[in-house]
């Protein structure tokens, strides 16, 4: 079976010949025929998360996929060959950069109707992302004052729209060549943060939701009121998150040691800061297609590249200026 895979932490994307994926008893065994491009491939490759999720090497890359059933295990109910599905596998058992993967039926959803494969395809990760950040760590409900970082950027775009869903009040930075793009998503006030500065133009808001890290992070913390939550998704981890995560003592002394001072200042202002690592939710992604088929949530594919290119795909994430998601095609994929 064909696949794009890393020999060694550090080392480069290659094609490679790979063993047929072993479908366990609730496993659904899935033809990918797209899937979708993040930078937690190449964050992964580069050995970042080695401390918080030991891959074994080699590993196949590609963290979500849509695609049709061909298989099922003896014990899966929800899904039977010839379903249409998007998802995202678990942590520890990626691999939609491969013509064929098993994944667990928790992680499965049925695709939207209302959109393409590669649509469905772009989906999961950021969606899921942008859901637990709001819903499950940020609580935001109808009224809450929201800043959502890089609005224009595959999370943040996902998190405008679900946030003007929950009845929110979105703020959110972009450039200012995108500030339209983020008014059409729903956002009510829009920084260009090329030219303004978001602490002084923001204050008393309830939830941040940082894709950014470093001193956006700490500076976000100021436009909270006190009781506010800052989420992030580009660390530091947390002492909590490394608890949650069952690491081991040393690993967690370090994570400790690291978000240290972002912590520090969030306490000092009265706030709170969450680090958030994106969980699989087949349950979640199935309110999250009902929502793409109500035409709450929609998504913009700016590139796709033939299978063959995937290497090329991934290098361009970190270079390309592109808006929109980038996904990778299978070599028979014809919707």
């Amino acid at each position: 079976m064909r696949a794009f895979v890393f020999d060694g932490y550090r080392q480069p994307v290659h094609e490679a010949d790979v063993p047929e994926p072993v479908v366990g008893d609730r496993d659904v065994l899935v033809q990918v025929e797209a899937a979708g491009l993040n930078h937690i491939d190449e964050r992964l490759r580069a050995g970042e998360f080695k401390a918080i999720l030991p891959y074994r090497t080699p590993v196949i890359l590609g963290h979500e996929l849509a695609g049709t059933v061909i298989g099922t295990g003896p014990q899966v109910t929800g899904f039977s060959v010839g379903d249409r599905v998007f998802g995202r596998p678990r942590d520890l058992h990626i691999g939609t950069l491969a013509e064929r993967i098993a994944v667990d039926e928790a992680d499965l959803a049925p695709s939207p109707r209302s959109v393409s494969t590669v649509e469905a395809a772009s989906l999961p990760l950021v969606a899921l992302t942008a859901w637990q950040a709001l819903t499950e760590r940020g609580g935001v409900t109808a009224g809450k004052k929201v800043l959502i970082h890089a609005g224009a950027g595959g999370v943040g775009a996902i998190a405008i729209q679900l946030a003007k869903h929950l009845g929110a009040e979105v703020a959110t930075t972009v450039s200012g060549r995108n500030a339209d793009v983020v008014r059409g998503l729903g956002a009510d006030v829009v920084v260009d943060y090329r030219s303004q500065d978001f602490v002084r133009e923001l204050s008393g808001y309830d939830f941040v939701l940082d894709s950014l890290g470093g001193e956006n992070l700490t500076r976000s913390f100021r436009v909270l009121k006190r009781g506010g939550v800052a989420v992030g998704i580009s660390g530091p981890p947390t002492p909590a998150f490394a608890r949650a995560a069952g690491l081991n003592p040393v690993v967690r002394l370090a994570i400790s040691a690291m978000s240290y001072r972002t912590r520090a200042v969030a306490a000092r202002l009265g706030v709170s800061y969450e680090f958030l690592l994106m969980h699989a939710s087949g349950d979640q992604l199935r309110r999250i297609a009902e929502l793409v088929d109500a035409g709450v949530i929609r998504t913009t594919v700016g590139a796709t590249f033939p299978f063959d290119r995937t290497a090329t795909a991934l290098a361009t994430l970190s270079t390309s200026g592109m808006r929109g998601r980038t996904v990778v095609t299978s070599p028979d994929h014809t919707a």
